[in-house]
């Protein structure tokens, strides 16, 4: 931050101030609006009290956040080997580890959930964990891979030869030093578990309910606002929590790879190493499993092998199952899509300089309020997204144009999910800008805009460009939100899927199918292109949620 004998410069501030006012508006007005007011109208229209007292209501408190720690540790475990090979291994092969463990992340939550259920048919609590580990491996790989690469490995050889087996010096030596990376990445696994909704959906069946479907049930099916809202202050909670720990963690983990700013060369495994390695291949097969048994069932009838639902895809679906065939609600993705990565490419880029340059303040208030200001801007991400969603169509008419007709309804409600993690991305490569840089470039008479169109965007550039990536692949598999405010006669793809497997008939199922095959394919292509050009050296920019 430029200053003046000591000073911050007035026009400096005034202009941080106004451009910190454009998250902080689109957060208020399309976040905190529409959720606040929905919960007061379940509040005002009482019952929430007893909806709190009902030990069901505990019970299946119990349920979410118990399957959601089950995942979270399935995912820590199956993350820790990957983080190693993607860290410390140098061996043909580890880019493309690197995208198949990402390729699960992005994957719309109705191709996962069709895929476990090509497994489980029956679904139930095993197949609800293991799916929701199987979303979260890359956060903990990746996540734990950024510290691990910086981690100065003489520590861990001199316990070597002091005796130490190569388990006790990783626990007593390696463990301890990725400690703040493990807790962050866990800690948004949690998150992301206990707001799981499409592949609740799917595998849970009227079986096995969490906070997020009881919701989605009490909202749409029974229009019960008041336990609706006893049950978002539950999840609301617990969402704080989790990103209080996240952020807490996040600053432990940039404050270490500071401490290490050398990067450790990759290089070949030796020894025990190889077991690691073994256990990563092991846990990278397993991620391909679902998805290969996907693609055959998308291709598999009870008259043996077939493409009709591909081909049905130009149709509405056995017994007019759709309103429209299956490519336009392919069309109406791509184009919610590109307008959703737009919007948030837009605040979150904002958001991320403004967050840089309050955690480069001398002040204390400055930095407080940016710790803040990041804490907020991760909570759509742990929000029930029908809550949103039924908050917009009781706010959105006070804005100008109604909102609620719009088509750009959706777009604006995936934004709110992208956002987050576009900013999840960009922000560390901002943050890791050398600020002497940015001194001597003022320092010689350039101006702020100029510092950051000389300095900054030249070394963040391909982050951005990964970042809208990655969002939009996102958003065209997003479907919380979209499933409640996506007209039945313009769905997306997702909510299209979600129709078609809710439908009698062979047909309506391979269709079902085959649009996840697709959507899966243009996320695999997607996903390796972004982790290309988001490459620098070897390693990867896209890294950070």
């Amino acid at each position: 931050m430029a200053l003046a004998h000591g000073r911050v410069i007035p026009a400096r501030t005034l202009g941080l101030t106004l451009l910190g006012l454009l998250p902080v508006a689109f957060l208020v007005v399309f976040f905190a609006w529409p959720v606040v007011a929905i919960v007061g109208r379940g509040f005002s229209a009482g019952g929430v009290d007893t909806v709190l007292g009902d030990p069901q209501t505990w019970r299946l408190a119990g349920f979410t956040l118990a399957s959601a720690a089950a995942s979270t540790v399935v995912a820590v475990l199956a993350g820790l080997p990957v983080a190693y090979l993607l860290a410390r291994v140098r061996l043909p092969g580890v880019g493309l580890a690197r995208t198949i463990v990402l390729v699960p992340f992005v994957l719309p939550t109705v191709v996962v959930g069709l895929a476990f259920r090509a497994i489980w048919p029956d679904g139930g609590v095993l197949p609800l964990v293991l799916a929701n580990a199987f979303f979260n491996v890359a956060v903990v790989a990746r996540t734990v891979a950024g510290l691990w690469a910086h981690l100065d490995p003489r520590a861990t050889e001199a316990a070597r030869a002091l005796g130490a087996s190569p388990w006790r010096a990783f626990r007593s030596v390696t463990l301890p030093a990725l400690g703040p990376a493990v807790a962050s990445a866990a800690a948004v696994v949690f998150l992301f578990c206990a707001t799981s909704f499409g592949v609740v959906l799917i595998l849970g069946g009227g079986s096995y309910r969490t906070l997020e479907t009881e919701i989605y049930l009490r909202t749409v099916d029974l229009l019960d606002l008041s336990g609706a809202a006893a049950l978002s202050l539950i999840q609301f909670a617990a969402v704080v929590a989790a990103l209080v720990l996240g952020a807490l963690a996040r600053r432990k983990r940039e404050n270490a790879v500071k401490l290490r700013s050398a990067q450790v060369t990759a290089r070949r495994p030796r020894g025990g190493e190889w077991w690691t390695v073994g256990a990563a291949v092991v846990v990278l097969g397993l991620l391909l499993t679902p998805i290969v048994s996907l693609l055959v069932e998308s291709v598999s009838t009870a008259d043996g092998w077939s493409f009709a639902g591909y081909r049905a895809l130009n149709t509405v679906g056995q017994n007019d199952a759709l309103q429209v065939s299956g490519w336009i609600a392919a069309q109406n993705s791509l184009a919610a899509a590109t307008d959703a990565t737009l919007l948030a490419m837009a605040v979150g880029l904002v958001a991320s300089v403004v967050l840089v340059a309050l955690r480069r303040s001398p002040g204390r208030l400055a930095r407080g309020m940016g710790e803040t200001m990041d804490v907020a801007l991760m909570l759509p991400l742990g929000v029930s997204a029908v809550t949103v969603g039924f908050g917009y169509l009781v706010t959105l008419d006070a804005l100008p144009g109604d909102l609620r007709t719009s088509p750009l309804l959706v777009p604006f409600a995936q934004a709110l999910v992208i956002m987050p993690l576009v900013v999840r991305m960009i922000l560390p490569v901002l943050r890791a800008v050398d600020v002497r840089l940015r001194q001597a470039a003022a320092t010689l008479g350039a101006s702020p805009a100029r510092v950051w169109r000389e300095i900054d965007f030249p070394l963040v550039a391909r982050s951005v460009v990964a970042a809208a990536g990655f969002g939009y692949v996102v958003a065209l598999g997003e479907f919380g939100a979209t499933s409640f405010l996506a007209r039945p006669d313009a769905p997306t793809l997702p909510v299209a899927v979600a129709t078609l497997i809710s439908r009698p008939g062979e047909l309506n199922n391979q269709m079902a199918y085959s649009a996840c095959a697709l959507l899966m394919v243009v996320t695999v292509v997607a996903v390796a292109l972004i982790d290309r050009f988001g490459s620098v050296r070897g390693r990867s920019t896209v890294g950070e949620f």
